[in-house]
């Protein structure tokens, strides 16, 4: 029997601070988000939860689980996109907006392992789930199913769905997030 998964990729809430912080939570913009996701995905659940180990993608999915009694699995192949070796964090933000228009194949291989190691963990899911994630992530998990080599498919908004269905290790896009205008903070 093949197994068939549905993943909904959530992007955390809005942070409370911009890249100054390398792990803010949510701001108050962020929790309601956070609380009009959980209500959207309530009746859905109880599911698997995974999320990130950055704050606000633990905020993001504890209010999901909050809804359905259960705590979220810290799951740390799909954090954010990890920050040069040796970068200031004064710089990773432009660092990180010439990144963004770029591909993958630009970058050097321990990005091209972070790109394979979000795909592969969210490829092997053979469970419905809901995974509190980051806009680079999600992007990655679209661009595999697409076969587009971008680190930016879509504009996703601050919690925005994006649903995969996994079947025997493939990936076919359902439902791409929400788009709006993302600022790098």
């Amino acid at each position: 029997m093949v197994l068939l998964s549905r993943v909904h990729l959530v992007r955390h809430g809005r942070a409370a601070a911009g890249w100054e912080d390398l792990d803010p939570g949510l701001d108050a913009v962020g929790r309601d988000q956070a609380v009009a996701v959980a209500d959207r995905l309530a009746p859905l659940g109880p599911l698997a939860l995974w999320s990130s180990p950055l704050r606000r993608c633990q905020e993001t999915a504890a209010e999901i689980g909050r809804r359905w009694g259960t705590t979220a699995v810290v799951v740390p192949e799909v954090a954010e996109l990890p920050s040069p070796d040796g970068l200031a964090v004064s710089q990773r933000v432009e660092w990180l907006r010439v990144a963004m228009q770029g591909t993958w194949a630009e970058l050097d291989e321990r990005y091209r392992s972070y790109r394979d190691a979000v795909v592969a963990t969210v490829s092997a899911i053979d469970t419905d789930t809901v995974i509190a994630s980051h806009f680079i992530a999600i992007n990655t998990v679209i661009g595999a199913v697409l076969g587009d080599d971008r680190l930016v498919i879509r504009s996703l908004d601050n919690c925005s769905v994006t649903i995969v269905e996994v079947t025997a290790g493939q990936m076919v896009l359902l439902e791409g997030g929400h788009e709006a205008d993302t600022l790098i903070r």
